[in-house]
């Protein structure tokens, strides 16, 4: 069992930045490949990012590509996910989820765990 739980959002204002963490406990979190989702009001949840489990490997959905980065610390049992350019379009709850199987069941929006999640609101 692997408890993940999710901190840092906010409201901030388009363009700004923000920093997610997602701090994970119980079964040794090098287990496991982690990513971020998000879900906004009325609409179906969506990956964001991907991250194996050494760090070497990240994978972006087309959206947030080159505004976002996924990063984990293994020492600090914590995953990351800094934002940068934020646009009201970005507005959902953000959540981690972690995943003991390839890289692409995050892609597909498989995971065996995931945490509850943080409210990201961006203003115009």
């Amino acid at each position: 069992q692997v408890q993940l739980v999710e901190s840092g959002g906010g409201l901030v204002q388009a363009g700004d930045s923000l920093r997610l963490s997602c701090a994970a406990s119980g079964r040794t979190f090098t287990r496991y490949n982690m990513g971020w989702f998000r879900q906004a009001p009325g609409k179906e949840r969506e990956f964001v990012a991907a991250i194996s489990w050494s760090g070497g490997n990240t994978y972006y959905a087309d959206s947030v590509k080159g505004r976002f980065t996924i990063s984990r610390d293994n020492a600090k049992n914590t995953l990351y996910l800094e934002m940068t350019s934020l646009k009201p379009d970005d507005t959902a709850v953000y959540c981690c989820a972690a995943d003991n199987g390839a890289p692409a069941s995050l892609t597909a929006g498989q995971a065996d765990y995931w945490g509850q999640g943080t409210q990201v609101t961006v203003s115009s």
